[in-house]
């Protein structure tokens, strides 16, 4: 099986080269300060995400922003869909967005029934004969903002496409801004709507 993996410190030069001024500012700090963990042996495509809280992890800084970490997390998962974004604050930090599923809404049989979009940093589904129970549609798949925490991984991230499957692991995440703006993850697959979407700073990903 091919896989390509994007880990610190891999090709950063090359990367860093490639995306000039366009790096999220993230990258400059992050690949040098973040602490490192291994992917889980227990972590598969048909269960939930991985999720453990940390304590007393100094918080990045990344320029005018603060990103603190609030639990280490990894997905391995189908791509539903991934949505690049140019403007607005979000952008500065996070230019895509990655819609992931993972156990049954990894399935193939259950994705032909659903209608997958993106749009405005969120992740809509629609269907019409429910192939399984909406809880499972909600609690299997979520909109994740996705901080690259290197520049390689940065540019990994523009040639992820739905349809694949991928892993990655990497912290979620709240930013403040020096002017008092906010950005915080949520903390739970059970969510949806407003304030549901995994704000992930993202320090390795892999095609599976």
């Amino acid at each position: 099986m091919l896989k390509r993996s994007l880990t610190l410190g891999f090709i950063v030069f090359a990367a860093y080269r490639l995306l000039g001024d366009n790096a999220p500012p993230v990258t400059t700090t992050a690949a040098a300060t973040l602490p490192g963990f291994e992917f889980s042996p227990r972590l598969d495509i048909g269960k939930d995400p991985i999720q453990r809280a940390v304590r007393n992890v100094p918080a990045v800084r990344a320029k005018s922003y603060l990103v603190t970490l609030l639990a280490s997390f990894q997905v391995a998962g189908r791509v539903l869909g991934s949505e690049r974004y140019r403007s607005g604050r979000e952008a500065e930090l996070s230019p895509i967005d990655l819609a992931m599923g993972w156990g049954p809404m990894a399935d193939s049989a259950v994705l032909a029934s659903v209608e997958i979009s993106q749009s405005g940093r969120f992740y809509f589904w629609h269907v019409d004969a429910f192939p399984i129970p909406a809880h499972d549609i909600v609690s299997h798949s979520a909109n994740m903002h996705m901080l690259p925490a290197s520049a390689a991984v940065a540019e990994a991230l523009k040639s992820v496409r739905a349809g694949q499957n991928v892993r990655f692991k990497g912290y979620l995440v709240k930013v403040d801004a020096d002017d008092g703006w906010h950005w915080r993850s949520s903390t739970t697959r059970n969510d949806q709507g407003a304030g549901a979407c995994e704000v992930v700073l993202i320090d390795t990903i892999e095609t599976i």
